[in-house]
């Protein structure tokens, strides 16, 4: 088959580096991919955001089936431009997406289809939406309706922060047209995972479970990013927990997208807040996770090409996946200033010495090659430093020599990724669970 991936982060890099194992894969392009996306597949400079030059690309050199990374493609369209086009594609329809692509209306889905999730309101004027803080009090959440890649989320401690927060959003504009609306919502307690499931428009097949850390801070401190690290699996996602966030949130999902004329394909990325009355939805992700997806695709043993395949063409019912029973996990190498300003175009050294450890592969998010070969960062969240281990404590050693081998004075890196599985539960609990 040709392939073709779209998109040039680290989740991208992950994908093409599984599917081009794949002895199904006969050629695999990306578009535009990066310096690391290189070394497994042809790179096309197209933008993600050029949709009809995408498909006319496809088109023009054959494409048998298109996996797309990014959720603004998708909430953009892409897809079905692709399938109008009649290119087999991974990943939901414009109508679909709209369950990332706006808050407001998967917050609604989960309360006509019982869904649980946070209590919430939606504003469209910075005073009521104030009032409704000083109703329901604080801590509360304020989020963007629309995509802010992964920054328009802010959880406010004091209600000088919620007013900041929805000023921000409304008034000064500060995500554009994303935070015309916003959703403020009940804070939530309790430990974040994600949960992902191949979706087929009526089946879902659940993935190994991963978690991330949002904050740029150590001890999870500090604003939300893309992702500064992740790691697989994640204890609080039991088997039963499992059994219960498929019955009570991704299947009831499946059921209402169908029900409401928005059939799902795809993969489903529920991010989760598991606390004492057990999972409630957080937000939906039309795509895999960045950087989950690194540890994920690290982990599986299976060939990905037919799975993603299996979801586009409706037939996940039967379908199985085999995992590895070792850890993974991924440490995130971002440019100093990130999430505010940084500086783009500094040199990467050290990436072979790095990547020849034992079980280390680097995943690249930001990077481009110079004319003299150079690697050099172009964007916040640069590498993906990734390690497979017999625990998760044996994987983050793994992931942090590779990290000191990798010399970037440029870039900063967090020191405690897969802290709490470690810390909480001696890092070997989830392995024994999986095997």
């Amino acid at each position: 088959m040709r392939i073709l991936v779209v998109g040039s982060g680290g989740r991208e890099h992950a994908l093409c580096w599984a599917i081009a194992a794949s002895p199904l894969c006969d050629k695999l392009y990306c578009a535009p991919g990066n310096a690391g996306i290189a070394a497994e597949a042809e790179c096309v400079p197209i933008k993600v955001d050029e949709l009809d030059k995408l498909v006319g690309f496809a088109r023009d050199s054959k494409i048998d089936f298109v996996v797309v990374g990014p959720e603004a493609p998708l909430v953009a369209g892409l897809a079905d431009k692709l399938r109008a086009a009649g290119i087999k594609t991974f990943g939901p329809s414009g109508p679909a997406a709209a369950l990332e692509g706006s808050k407001s209306f998967m917050k609604e889905l989960c309360a006509k289809y019982g869904i649980p999730t946070a209590a919430f309101r939606r504003f469209t004027e910075a005073g009521p939406a104030k009032a409704y803080v000083r109703e329901r009090g604080v801590p509360i959440v304020v989020k963007a309706d629309g995509l802010a890649a992964g920054k328009g989320v802010v959880v406010a401690q004091s209600l000088e922060e919620a007013d900041k927060a929805i000023e921000s959003m409304l008034v000064a504009r500060e995500f554009g047209t994303a935070g015309a609306e916003i959703v403020v919502e009940e804070f939530l307690s309790g430990e974040e995972a994600s949960f992902f499931a191949l979706v087929d428009g009526k089946t879902a097949l659940p993935l190994a479970s991963a978690q991330d850390h949002k904050t740029v801070g150590e001890g999870d401190t500090g604003p939300n990013t893309g992702g500064m690290g992740a790691y697989s699996p994640a204890p609080i996602v039991t088997d039963a927990m499992a059994e219960q966030v498929m019955r009570t949130i991704i299947l009831p999902t499946v059921k209402a997208m169908e029900a409401e004329g928005r059939p799902f394909t795809g993969v489903l990325f529920a991010g989760l807040m598991i606390g004492p009355k057990g999972p409630r939805l957080l937000e939906y992700n039309v795509r895999f996770g960045d950087p989950e997806c690194q540890v994920l695709c690290l982990r599986l043993m299976s060939d990905i090409l037919p799975a993603l395949i299996a979801a586009a063409d409706g037939m996940l019912a039967k379908f199985h996946l085999r995992w590895k029973t070792e850890a993974a996990l991924t440490v995130v190498m971002a440019a100093q200033g990130y999430p505010g300003a940084y500086k783009k175009g500094t040199e990467i050294r050290g990436l072979d010495r790095a990547a020849a450890l034992k079980d280390v592969v680097v995943f690249h998010a930001g990077t481009e090659r110079s004319k003299d070969g150079r690697v050099l960062a172009t964007g916040g969240r640069v590498l993906g430093v990734s390690a497979l281990g017999k625990s998760v404590a044996e994987a983050q050693a793994r992931a942090y020599a590779a990290v000191d081998q990798i010399d970037w004075p440029e870039g900063f890196c967090r020191r405690d990724i897969g802290w709490r599985a470690i810390g909480a539960r001696g890092g070997e609990a989830e392995i024994e669970r999986e095997k």
